[in-house]
């Protein structure tokens, strides 16, 4: 098959292996693709990744279902199908690894040393490989063997305890452990990648979804680090500034942000409020008196509808905004403008459109990449094991015709 272009970027001419499944891995490893590098997902044959499972909803003819889920996070990759319990999946491991940049995996600690694969193993292999490997509740420690799943950690990491009405411990509504931990170890392999520039030797970045939500906890960690306070849900409020939070109108909800005293008089003024009450005079006296403010700003923006009111606050300076569906999102011009909605091939599904990277570079449109379509299972079983035969007889070749090698 005719291999498609791979997309642009500063990670032209890595290659990454992908071993891993489901979520944070996946994540991680689309994120180094969508920098431009060369990323081969090795799948189990016959059902591949766990996502490919997971649905509905799933899409394309009877005998070719894809799920969406899979599809979110496996653009800008080749599928190679491979058991990695058999010989022949160790020997086409061992003769990837000994060319790529990067390894990615998230086994349960363990498994991998298992399979044949321990990290010593890996550099003898390839000294220069970067080997990011991603857990539950870390690769040590008295709970690090636990399995992992993005709910569990969001509760265990403390998450849902902030999120949500008070009493009603929510979930946040993307899998964010999965991918925090994904962006912040693909973070940490460009500083591997830089490091190795030096040394000529790759590191092991070691994550986990536990570690990925305790290093967003932010000001609600240090509350309790430093302050002695346990933080607790306070819904769709902001715990520390106030008024900042979500609003009902007439007809919908809006959302502002007074994050100083100047857009606190401002929303006063905007809403008829007086902004030398006492009970409101800081930003300290509003948050503790949050519910008797919510309710007059709750009284005063009922009277009229969202529109209404999100024009007063812009022409007053107001950062605000609505609350929109995720259809909205896609339609927003600002997204599509952004590069947010990507259409790419699919071989079995056609044009699909898929969320955008966050990012670009210099001046370049970001929707002006080009990205490869999710791949179907084992869809570059030929072509990438035909690459790696011909690059070895290439490199076999370079070697015979060395002065004093030998022959």
């Amino acid at each position: 098959m005719t291999q498609k272009p791979r997309p642009r970027g500063p990670l032209a001419g890595r290659l990454v292996l992908d071993l891993s499944r489901a979520l944070a891995g996946p994540h991680a490893a689309m994120m180094l693709g969508d920098l431009g590098a060369r990323v081969i997902k090795i799948e189990a044959p016959g059902r591949g990744d766990d996502t490919r499972g997971w649905g509905p909803p799933f899409v394309g003819p009877e005998h070719a279902r894809e799920s969406t889920y899979f599809l979110s996070c496996n653009r800008n990759k080749e599928s190679v199908t491979a058991d990695l319990k058999s010989e022949a999946g160790r020997d086409l491991i061992t003769r990837l690894v000994q060319r790529a940049d990067v390894l990615v995996e998230n086994f349960r600690p363990g498994v991998l040393d298992r399979l044949g694969f321990p990290v010593e193993r890996l550099h003898e292999l390839n000294p220069a490989l970067v080997v990011l490997s991603i857990s539950g509740f870390g690769h040590d420690g008295p709970e690090g063997g636990r399995a992992g799943y993005d709910q569990i950690a969001q509760g265990e990491a403390g998450l849902m305890s902030l999120t949500g009405e008070p009493g009603a411990p929510a979930k946040v509504g993307t899998p964010i452990a999965d991918l925090l931990a994904g962006i912040f170890g693909a973070t940490a392999v460009l500083a591997a990648l830089l490091e190795r520039e030096s040394t000529g030797r790759g590191r092991v970045v070691r994550t986990s979804l536990l570690s990925s939500l305790v290093g967003i906890h932010s000001f609600q960690g240090t509350r309790w680090t430093v302050a002695g306070e346990v933080p607790r849900a306070t819904g769709n409020q902001h715990p520390s500034i106030a008024p900042y939070g979500l609003f009902h109108c007439a007809d919908g909800e809006i959302q502002l942000a007074a994050g100083s005293e100047s857009l606190w008089r401002a929303v006063a003024q905007v809403t008829g409020l007086d902004p030398d009450d006492d009970r409101f005079a800081t930003n300290a006296d509003r948050v503790t008196h949050r519910q008797e403010l919510a309710a007059l700003l709750e009284g005063a923006f009922a009277t009229d509808s969202a529109a209404h009111w999100l024009e007063r606050l812009d022409a007053a300076g107001i950062p605000a905004g609505r609350v929109r569906s995720i259809d909205e999102v896609y339609r927003w011009e600002q997204t599509r403008q952004q590069g947010l909605v990507i259409d790419v091939e699919h071989s079995t599904l056609g044009t699909i459109s898929l969320p955008g990277t966050p990012w670009s570079f210099d001046e370049e449109a970001a929707d002006t990449a080009v990205h490869q379509a999710p791949p179907t299972l084992g869809e570059h079983d030929a072509s990438v094991r035909a690459w790696l035969a011909a690059t070895e007889a290439t490199e076999v070749a370079a070697l015979a015709s060395t002065p004093g090698s030998s022959k």
